[in-house]
């Protein structure tokens, strides 16, 4: 038995016409509404509210930037490499969109379904997923940061955000405060709930299914890395970068007490 043939939703043209799914481009779209509308209605398949579009704007934002970051190193050192190819550092500094920086919010986001699917209920099953995660000793997704703390400002205001917004129903909200007082009691501290942590939260409150949610980092992180570009191109820094780590990281193999031009130190 054949499989049926693949089709698509997302675009058609004819020679005068264009649609995204079932909207024409031209009049009902173009100067009617925003890119996040129409991003958030190709991603989904539906158009926002004004509630969800709040949130998502508030995701991208906070999304976009956090400085000289993994993503924003590797964008500058490949664009000294190739500044032909604006395209090649912003792509290259996407690859560090992942499990460890900016695109943890899928993990977390898996974890969350997962405690409000539990039949024990969120509480206990909150407990019993802390203490798998310390015996591990396993990064905790959505939780923890090295500079901010004791508590993450930008989950803080995106969960007030959140929460004053009408009609969005909490439950995503509510599993990760549960799950957040559980890891504090089961770790003897308090870990705080991080932008990528909140980012779940909110991005499942609005129907974005955890297996897409680091689309939305790719996207946001993308206009962060053009504007490191931007900066690089009048205040370049790759060079900088380079000798940086070309002096702190010292080489002690068998060559070592001979200089780079080949002779004894």
């Amino acid at each position: 038995m054949e499989a049926n043939p693949p089709v698509t939703r997302l675009c058609t043209h004819s020679l005068d016409r264009l649609w995204y799914r079932d909207a024409d481009l031209v009049d009902e779209l173009l100067g009617k509404r925003t890119f996040g509308e129409v991003m958030f209605y190709q991603i989904l398949g539906r158009m926002p509210s004004a509630a969800e579009m709040r949130i998502v704007d508030a995701v991208l934002i906070v999304l976009m930037e956090h400085g000289l970051t993994p993503s924003a190193i590797a964008t500058r050192l490949i664009y000294m490499s190739a500044p032909e190819n604006l395209q090649g550092g912003v792509a290259a500094g996407l690859l560090a969109v992942g499990s460890q920086f900016v695109g943890t919010m899928e993990n977390c986001a898996k974890n969350l379904e997962a405690l409000m699917a539990a039949p024990e209920g969120v509480g206990a099953a909150a407990r019993t997923m802390a203490r798998d995660y310390r015996s591990r000793k396993a990064a905790l997704p959505g939780f923890g940061h090295h500079l901010h703390k004791p508590d993450d400002p930008r989950a803080a205001k995106l969960l007030d955000l959140v929460a004053a917004e009408e009609g969005i129903g909490g439950d995503h909200v509510r599993a990760l405060r549960e799950f957040s007082a559980a890891v504090d009691e089961v770790y003897g501290r308090h870990i705080t709930i991080n932008a990528t942590g909140a980012v779940a939260a909110s991005l499942g409150e609005i129907g974005v299914p955890w297996q897409i949610m680091r689309g939305f980092a790719v996207i946001s992180r993308s206009a962060g890395l053009v504007a490191h570009i931007a900066e690089e191109q009048k205040e370049p820094s790759g060079r900088f970068i380079w000798d940086c780590i070309d002096h702190a990281i010292p080489y002690v193999g068998a060559g070592q007490g001979h200089n780079r031009e080949g002779g004894a130190s």
